[in-house]
């Protein structure tokens, strides 16, 4: 999971695309409906814990100050000290009240339980192994307060498999360009893709480097049943694009679970 170290000083450039906000306002909705922040569903449940959401991957930031801004209660967490230093720069600038973390997901530390743990834009899909993922959703599981919810997506053998693995894509920006290898291990079900970015520095002196990534690709069947093992119900699946039921070519799949109980 060594990843994103230089790449986390140009990742919000390559990453101007990502549909932050539609993330945001499906998953509010998700909260919303299911979460135990509902008004109805509050009783003796403490204030503080039920509006406390945890952003589990949480990268440069973007998603957990929307909902910083939104009023929740955030906590951000990251493996990557690089990304979360973006993080804290955003957090200066807008001035919410988030509080990050520097930890390994399958180390996962909490001082209190929470109502929402959320994780998306594949975080999860750096897991490699299955019983490290189980262990990850363990720790979910242990630090949901009765009843709480964990929202997360993940991308599927089928994208890595037939759509994006060794393909190779490339993108120019004014100040900066990347060239991005996949490799896809059939065997493995794992995808390495090595990332060459170019960096202007100076007018005519660029600077360059590599990164290596490996995500692993995941059924619904593999994850239902790691979510179910750890403790908790699921209780919806959607296709993370369409947001309707998951087909065969679903590319990413979210997944809405519910603590019930700590084994």
């Amino acid at each position: 999971m060594d990843a994103y170290t230089d790449f986390a000083g140009v990742y919000d450039t390559f990453m101007d695309d990502t549909p932050y906000e539609e993330w945001f306002c499906f998953i509010k909705e998700l909260i919303e409906k299911y979460g135990i922040s509902k008004p109805e569903q509050a009783k003796d449940i403490l204030e503080s814990e039920r509006n406390l959401v945890v952003d589990l991957g949480c990268g440069t930031g973007t998603l957990t100050e929307l909902f910083a801004a939104a009023g929740y209660d955030m906590v951000g967490i990251d493996y990557s000290g690089e990304m979360l230093e973006r993080a804290i720069e955003k957090r200066e600038r807008s001035g919410q009240e988030i509080l990050y973390l520097q930890q390994d997901m399958r180390e996962l530390a909490l001082y209190s339980t929470v109502g929402t743990i959320i994780s998306v834009c594949d975080s999860l899909n750096y897991i490699l192994e299955e019983e490290e993922l189980l262990q990850v959703f363990k720790l979910v599981n242990n630090y949901l307060f009765p009843g709480g919810i964990f929202i997360f997506d993940f991308n599927t053998v089928y994208k890595y498999a037939e759509v994006i693995g060794d393909a190779t894509i490339a993108e120019n920006r004014e100040n900066c360009s990347f060239i991005w290898e996949n490799y896809y291990h059939a065997e493995e079900e794992i995808n390495e893709y090595d990332v060459t970015v170019f960096v202007r520095e100076k007018e005519e002196l660029y600077r360059k480097f590599t990164e290596t990534h490996y995500q692993r690709g995941y059924t619904v069947e593999q994850m239902v049943c790691l979510v179910q093992e750890a403790g908790m119900k699921v209780e919806l699946i959607l296709d993370a694009d369409t947001h309707e039921t998951v087909t065969e070519k679903s590319e990413r799949v979210y997944i809405l679970a519910r603590e019930q109980g700590k084994q």
